[in-house]
């Protein structure tokens, strides 16, 4: 029930249903990939009523070997830059959107914690990437919390932020 939600995911919901309807507007369809929330984007998007008018499909790629078989990730490129980097995003966004029918994705890699993390590379480090046409779009956040206040945050921001992204697209 929508009374017994916490905030951050009553955010999370109405940034789903905003990206909902900017995505139907154009007859468009979404693809996730994601490792360090392991699915909750996806199932905040399956969440809605009617989502598969828009939601194409979801990428859980946790390992690395998964990012590499399930979406093209190149293992040169995780070897060398770990796979919490920007250039790991970007590969994991364009992956999500060559190995589906989706016109828009968005990936996610990050340090949920407690452990793994670094000093360059501290818990709460996510990298964000976003994709669509010939645009994409690349960003790290650090969040604070637990590894479920990380993961929730993680969420919230993928989806607000590709709703904002994708609002000069459907008015243009």
């Amino acid at each position: 029930m929508i009374d017994s939600l916490s905030n951050s995911e009553l955010l999370a919901h109405d940034s789903c249903a905003l990206l909902a309807n900017l995505l139907l507007k154009k007859n468009w369809f979404l693809a996730t990939a994601e490792s360090c929330t392991g699915g909750l984007i996806a199932a905040e998007c399956t969440h809605l009523a009617g989502s598969s008018a828009w939601f194409e499909r979801g990428f859980v790629s946790y390992a690395n070997a998964a990012k590499t078989e399930l979406l093209g990730v190149n293992a040169a490129l995780i070897a060398q830059h770990g796979a919490v980097s920007e250039p790991v995003v970007r590969a994991m966004v364009a992956g999500a959107l060559a190995h589906s029918h989706a016109h828009v994705a968005l990936a996610v890699t990050g340090v949920a914690g407690p452990g793994g993390g670094s000093v360059d590379k501290p818990v709460g480090t996510v990298w964000f990437g976003w994709a669509w046409g010939k645009q994409l779009v690349a960003e790290v956040m650090h969040f604070e919390g637990d590894r479920s206040a990380v993961r929730l945050a993680t969420v919230e921001h993928a989806l607000k932020r590709l709703g904002n992204l994708l609002i000069n697209e459907v008015t243009a």
